[in-house]
């Protein structure tokens, strides 16, 4: 069987919710809270489960995917969901400390760690695991800038995983791609990111323009990690966030930016954040949400059988 024995995880992988094995070459992490907002709650905590049951066919790792034209795992690859972690309402420390310890374990054995959330918080705790495995060239996929340094005097919340990230010292580049409308950033916070060096490129410029930019820009054959907000993507496409923006990506354009990306550089880490099931339409966002995940799953696969 492909990537393993079917097992009722995320496309009927292996489910290890007792941690990962040492042979993993890839792990799928739900982390369904970090530190959300008391304003709005963590309503972003079914996502995961929402995007596992979006596709969830027995076997389907033994058929043919159109989009990637082939297997979706070669045969070679293993990777299983190690479910969800466990999480607190209130101890928000707690939550942090969860994501990060298991993503430093997929880590420490070499593998990539797929992380399904949760509201945009969960990135913060993530990308302090990677302490020991920069350089990293963040690639932000979003429709915000996430660079306000607090909000009602949080700071470790959805809207400062950016500024949180430029504070790692093994950050070493930021690319944020497909900001549009108006989000929490203030002017100022837009002029930080920019001192510090961030390259952006706002969706008007992504529509005039297409990609090519936004991929050189990307150190080639660089440690790549991408953090991908949902909201990204046009609300006719996935409806279910809590801060849609007209004029996102379609399926097809996501598709091109992530194949792009995988053929630039090394992918070490992704995140999907931002499902908001409570807001669904009969499930479009958690299927787009699902396959994009599944896309990801197979072009690390590929990077690893290279």
């Amino acid at each position: 069987m492909f990537g393993g024995e079917p097992g009722g995880g995320f496309f009927d992988l292996p489910l290890l919710p007792d941690g990962p094995e040492t042979d993993l070459d890839i792990a799928i992490i739900a982390a369904p809270a970090a530190t959300p907002y008391a304003s709005v709650g963590n309503y972003c905590a079914g996502a995961p489960d929402a995007i596992r049951s979006a596709f969830g066919w027995p076997g389907v790792l033994g058929h043919h995917d159109f989009d990637i034209d082939g297997y979706l795992l070669p045969q070679a690859i293993k990777a299983a969901d190690l479910g969800n972690l466990e999480y607190s309402e209130s101890d928000f420390a707690f939550n942090r400390e969860q994501i990060k310890n298991q993503v430093e374990q997929v880590l420490a054995q070499n593998a990539v760690p797929l992380v399904l959330g949760g509201d945009d918080s969960v990135p913060i705790p993530v990308l302090q695991a990677y302490r020991e495995h920069g350089p990293l060239t963040i690639l932000q996929l979003d429709a915000h800038i996430d660079w306000r340094d607090d909000v009602a005097g949080e700071s470790m919340g959805l809207s400062s995983n950016m500024r949180r990230a430029s504070e790692m010292d093994w950050v070493e580049n930021i690319i944020q791609v497909g900001a549009r409308g108006i989000g929490s950033a203030r002017p100022q916070d837009r002029q930080d990111a920019l001192d510090w060096g961030v390259h952006f490129y706002p969706m008007r410029e992504i529509v005039a323009n297409g990609l090519h930019a936004v991929i050189d820009s990307i150190p080639a054959g660089a440690n790549l990690y991408i953090a991908l907000d949902i909201d990204v993507m046009d609300p006719a496409v996935v409806p279910a966030v809590i801060g849609p923006a007209p004029g996102g990506f379609d399926y097809w354009q996501m598709l091109e930016i992530l194949q792009a990306a995988a053929a630039r550089a090394r992918i070490v880490g992704f995140n999907l954040v931002e499902l908001m099931p409570g807001a669904d339409i009969g499930g479009r966002g958690a299927l787009v949400a699902a396959r994009i995940v599944a896309m990801m799953l197979g072009l690390v696969a590929r990077q690893k059988t290279a």
